[in-house]
């Protein structure tokens, strides 16, 4: 019996009616056409196998792109939660109340926000946005036009912009001269 339960008739005894020689033609050409039969089995399993483990390759490529976008995002959904602190600490930062406030504190504020835009720099993120920079619309968002100064040069940054490699979590807010 074969693998697909349909039963193989070999018999070599030789038939009288056939005689001895004819008896080997008749059981080779059946042999024949049963090896053919399988062959073509045997190719169609075989692409069948081919094309699921082709398919499971590109399943699990796409798996693993899939789960190498959804960490990215997760990796940025986390980093613009934290950009509104940096914020905090560069509106804290700014004007005369900073300086009249005890070097000693003053010092170990400095130091946390340093720790923390270390941290986004391992993690592949810069800001940007300085005064006298080049205004650029894809990473600066004006906010205010000033009068007084060489056009589309950053008068004013209100808000840092940062982007991870070359991808843009957040532009900068700007005072830009017209």
């Amino acid at each position: 019996m074969s693998d697909d339960g349909k039963d193989i008739d070999v018999d070599f005894e030789p038939e009288d009616e056939l005689g001895s020689v004819g008896a080997i033609k008749a059981k080779l050409a059946k042999l024949k056409e049963e090896l053919e039969v399988i062959t073509k089995e045997r190719a169609e399993y075989l692409d069948g196998w081919q094309r699921c483990k082709a398919d499971i390759v590109n399943s699990r490529r796409d798996a693993d792109e899939a789960r190498a976008r959804a960490f990215e995002v997760g990796r940025e959904n986390f980093i613009l939660s934290l950009l509104p602190a940096l914020d905090s600490f560069d509106m804290a930062m700014q004007g005369d109340a900073w300086q009249k406030v005890d070097a000693t504190w003053r010092i170990g504020v400095e130091s946390i926000k340093t720790q923390i835009e270390n941290v986004l720099v391992e993690n592949n993120v810069s800001a940007f946005g300085a005064v006298g920079d080049k205004f650029d619309p894809s990473l600066h968002e004006p906010i205010q036009e000033e009068q007084g100064g060489e056009a589309h040069i950053i008068s004013k940054v209100f808000r840092r912009g940062y982007k991870a490699k070359n991808r843009i979590l957040r532009p900068a807010q700007v005072a830009v001269f017209s």
